[in-house]
């Protein structure tokens, strides 16, 4: 059975597990100060187009979000999120459980919207008795988002402002960053977002590597003992290099970014079979993307394919999530249009 079921169900990237084996007899320095990770920060600086980024690596999405935002926030502080956003619905109460409240705003198709953000922080602050209350004190938002989308160069801008207004950092979960940055609706590139926000992190779990994000805070920003921080949450490895080696395999030769494109065409081949079968689709430009179906042929291409039931529509239809990665093929969008014909 071919799945289709999430962006993390094949392993590594055969360059990148050619350098694990390359690089596993050597010895090296830990906790991230081993040669590969330092030639990582290196590269990823320079994709970014910035000298003085600080760049940590650490293993998952759940960990680095708790890590960051724990960081970021005073104890008094809640992050801001929207509804739909990963660390309010897929995280267990990761952030809930370092004692910050994620306050959230509406979702508009996964995005967060400037308008709401304002009114938000308009509405806190105007209220005389905001010091009994859990104080906004950042901003978090993931790029895709959790429903595919991609936000707009001017729709960061305005967030961005807000919080500058504010003085709250903006944070980017960057889990699929790779799958925005190479569609083809996204309007700007690495560079730009990373002018653009105080912190993100570049995943590698779901493009191309068997785990780890590498943290990127972007304007001499990095909060004070980040490293003991890190520690503190369980996410310092004492062999760092594990992540260090991955990303210097996926910041040569833009093998991160050809990877991820590669993952939007098959993504855009396999919108082109479910719309030539007469089945509605949400748009997403990115590689997820979500198909209304019948629960009677739903169930019979489950017995073919895997892939994930995302909510209800109605008693009768169910919305479901198709997703392609780094290493999907040619023949498996074959045999998922084969599996249709016959539902």
């Amino acid at each position: 059975m071919i799945s289709f079921e999430s962006d993390y169900n094949n392993g590594a990237h055969p360059h990148v597990l050619q350098y694990l084996l390359d690089t596993n007899e050597s010895q090296s320095a830990s906790y991230g100060y081993d040669e590969w990770s330092e030639r990582a920060r290196i590269k990823i600086r320079e994709a970014c187009r910035l000298e003085d980024a600080d760049v940590y690596f650490l293993v998952g999405g759940t960990q680095t979000n708790a890590t960051v935002i724990d960081s970021l926030l005073s104890q008094y502080e809640g992050v801001i999120s929207v509804e739909t956003g990963h660390i309010n619905v897929h995280e267990s109460g990761a952030i809930e459980t370092s004692g910050h409240k994620v306050i959230t705003l509406p979702s508009h198709k996964g995005k967060m919207q400037a308008e709401d953000l304002l009114a938000l922080l308009k509405r806190f602050y105007a209220d005389p008795t905001y010091e009994h209350m859990v104080f906004p004190g950042m901003v978090y938002i993931t790029f895709p988002t959790e429903l595919g989308t991609v936000y707009k160069s001017f729709e960061i801008e305005k967030i961005q402002n807000i919080c500058r207004e504010y003085n709250i950092p903006l944070f980017v979960d960057g889990a699929r960053l790779g799958y925005g940055l190479m569609s083809d609706e996204c309007d700007f590139d690495l560079p730009w977002l990373a002018r653009h926000c105080d912190v993100f992190y570049i995943g590698g779990t779901k493009i191309g590597a068997l785990c780890g994000e590498a943290v990127v805070f972007t304007n001499n920003n990095v909060p004070k003992h980040f490293f003991s921080i890190v520690k503190q949450h369980g996410a310092l490895l004492a062999k760092s290099r594990l992540v260090g080696v991955q990303f210097d395999a996926l910041f040569t030769d833009r093998l991160y970014f050809r990877i991820s494109r590669h993952a939007i065409d098959m993504a855009m081949r396999m919108r082109e079979i479910f719309s030539e079968a007469g089945f509605m689709l949400e748009d997403s430009p990115t590689n997820q993307q979500f198909v209304a179906l019948p629960n009677i042929q739903m169930k019979r291409l489950a017995e073919q394919v895997a892939f994930e039931t995302w909510e209800p529509i109605d008693e009768n239809n169910t919305l479901c999530r198709f997703v392609t990665n780094w290493a999907t093929k040619e023949c498996d969008l074959e045999t998922l249009k084969k599996a249709i014909s016959c539902i």
